[in-house]
C-alpha cells in the first residue's frame, strides 16, 4: 500500500479538490514537479498548465491551473491556483479559437498590439489543451 498525503487545491473563488492522494504532479516555473509523501518542504510558482493527482489505487485526476503557488509541508500538498478547474470541464474549441485569435493578431502588423497580454492568453490556451490531452491518456 503506498503511503498518501492530504492535497488541497483551492482557487481564489474556491475550493476544487481535497482529498488523499500518493502523487501531484503539477508544472512549475522549472518544469514539471513530481511530490510524493515524503518529500521536503517546498514552496515553489506555478505556471499555467495541468496538474494531475493520483489517488489511492492509482485513479488519476487531472485540473488545470492558470498560475498560483505550490506548497509542500510534512503530509500536506496545496496547490494556490489563481484560477483553477477539473480538465474535463475545460472547453477545448474555447481554447483552439484562443491560440487562433492570438496567432492573428500577431500577424495583423497594423493593429495595436501587447505582445505580453497575448503571451500570457496564448501560454494559457495551450496549457488549457495540455489539461486536455493528459485527461485523455
Amino acid at each position: 500500500m503506498a503511503m498518501t498525503m492530504q492535497c488541497d487545491i483551492v482557487s481564489a473563488e474556491k475550493q476544487i479538490f481535497s482529498g488523499m492522494v500518493e502523487m501531484v504532479v503539477a508544472t512549475g516555473t522549472l518544469g514539471d514537479l513530481g511530490v510524493v509523501y515524503g518529500h521536503a518542504p517546498l514552496l515553489t510558482q506555478l505556471i499555467p498548465g495541468p496538474v494531475r493527482c493520483v489517488l489511492s489505487g492509482g485513479t488519476e485526476e487531472i485540473y488545470y491551473v492558470s498560475g498560483g503557488y505550490l506548497e509542500v509541508q510534512s503530509s500536506t500538498v496545496t496547490v494556490l491556483a489563481d484560477t483553477a478547474q477539473r480538465a474535463s470541464d475545460l472547453d477545448e474549441a474555447a481554447a483552439q479559437q484562443a491560440i487562433e485569435d492570438v496567432q492573428k493578431a500577431i500577424a495583423n502588423k497594423d493593429a495595436e498590439f501587447e505582445y505580453s497580454r497575448a503571451a500570457v492568453q496564448l501560454a494559457e490556451a495551450v496549457a488549457q489543451l495540455r489539461a486536455l490531452k493528459q485527461l485523455r491518456k
